[in-house]
């Protein structure tokens, strides 16, 4: 796992690169940390964007592999988790997280382009805490996250 960061010039300020993932730094110092995690560089880049515009931090992987280091390295406060990733997909990198006592209590948004049920079920049985599909409008995207963060997850929410 790479521990190092590296900072160089971004097209929007600075950008760090941590355990293979990508964050630009908030401008909003003490944003919650967002670790948004899709194989597609335009979704990341879109749902980045905004959640950066909304006043979040925002980390950024494209495996379950990074998601994990990741998540383990920077300890965000949330991750968009889609379930369909390279190397290790989605269900499996969020069934490492929650078995991990640094991890298990980050909630996980499952944010998936398969809307049917079956998957939802297999991402609330992998312990994602919300299920959402793709395409979501950015504002529906940052409901369910200030939902998340406002406290424990009560019930499964799809």
């Amino acid at each position: 796992m790479l521990q190092k960061q590296v900072s160089v010039a971004g097209s929007n300020g600075n950008e760090s690169v941590t355990a293979g993932a990508r964050t630009k730094v908030a401008v909003h110092q003490g944003a919650p940390v967002v670790l948004v995690v899709d194989d597609y560089s335009d979704a990341r880049e879109m749902y980045g964007e905004y959640l950066r515009f909304a006043g979040f931090e925002v980390l950024e992987a494209a495996t379950g592999v990074e998601a994990v280091e990741c998540a383990i390295a920077r300890r965000p406060d949330i991750i968009l988790m889609d379930l369909s990733l390279p190397v290790m997909d989605g269900c499996e990198a969020t069934r490492r997280l929650k078995a991990d006592g640094r991890t298990s209590r980050i909630p996980v948004v499952a944010l998936t382009g398969h809307a049917l049920a079956g998957y939802s079920d297999r991402a609330r049985k992998a312990g994602c805490d919300a299920f959402l599909a793709k395409p979501c409008l950015p504002e529906d995207l940052v409901v369910e996250i200030n939902r998340m963060l406002a406290g424990p997850p009560t019930a499964w929410h799809s």
